[in-house]
């Protein structure tokens, strides 16, 4: 139960983060949050441990938790880095994949269809994570998965944020059925690219939700 009341918690906190409610440098004080939710300090604590992991918050000892949000050109960076470590486990994955791991790459792709086609978009998230976690493991290399694992979680909450735009959870699905039948052909060059296209149009569409945010904030203002 706690661990569902974090992760809730951690949600709501990343949405805060990235739309400008909590700006740059605030203090994340544990007994501010936990009478806002109405819950006890242990799932804020898990919860800013979470967003610190992704890079959201700071931990300064003896001080607190502060938000740390990275320029756009750093998170861009992050999901040309995430693209080539993804790019090279779909490669290995259609190389070394096996039966069961195919039916479970298969069924998480079912998940998302069906989250996708009831319009879910934080279940399509999760769904989402299950399936690329599933391509890391494929892989068969242990070292690879670990580091594509760690910058996929670094990069979280702007994963979801992306999904925001208007389309792209549809596109999603689609460049999903196409790396699944990929991978299903055997044919390693091409689920490379298309993993690399699918995590390269994601800091493109995160790009593009920060520009409307950024103009929605600005009509705001001027009003």
């Amino acid at each position: 139960m706690s661990e569902r009341i974090a992760d809730r918690l951690r949600d709501q906190l990343e949405q805060d983060i990235l739309t400008g409610t909590y700006a740059p440098g605030d203090r994340l004080d544990e007994v501010r949050l936990a009478t806002r939710f109405d819950v006890s300090r242990t799932p804020i604590r898990e919860a800013i441990q979470h967003l610190a992991a992704s890079g959201l918050v700071e931990l300064k000892p003896r001080r607190g938790a502060f938000v740390r949000k990275p320029s756009i050109s750093e998170i861009i960076e992050m999901f040309e880095v995430m693209a080539e470590l993804e790019g090279m486990c779909g490669r290995l994955a259609a190389r070394r994949i096996t039966r069961a791991q195919t039916v479970e790459l298969t069924a998480a792709l079912e998940a998302c269809e069906a989250s996708c086609s009831r319009g879910e978009l934080d279940r399509y998230y999760y769904e989402n994570e299950r399936f690329h976690f599933l391509i890391y493991r494929a892989g068969g290399n242990g070292y690879l998965c670990a580091q594509a694992m760690a910058l996929h979680r670094r990069l979280k909450p702007y994963r979801r944020l992306q999904l925001c735009v208007r389309g792209r959870m549809r596109r999603s699905l689609a460049e999903h059925r196409a790396i699944v039948a990929a991978i299903v052909r055997e044919e390693p060059e091409e689920v490379e690219t298309i993993l690399k296209s699918h995590i390269l149009i994601q800091g493109e569409g995160f790009n593009d939700l920060v520009a409307g945010l950024e103009r929605e904030k600005g009509l705001a203002e001027a009003g």
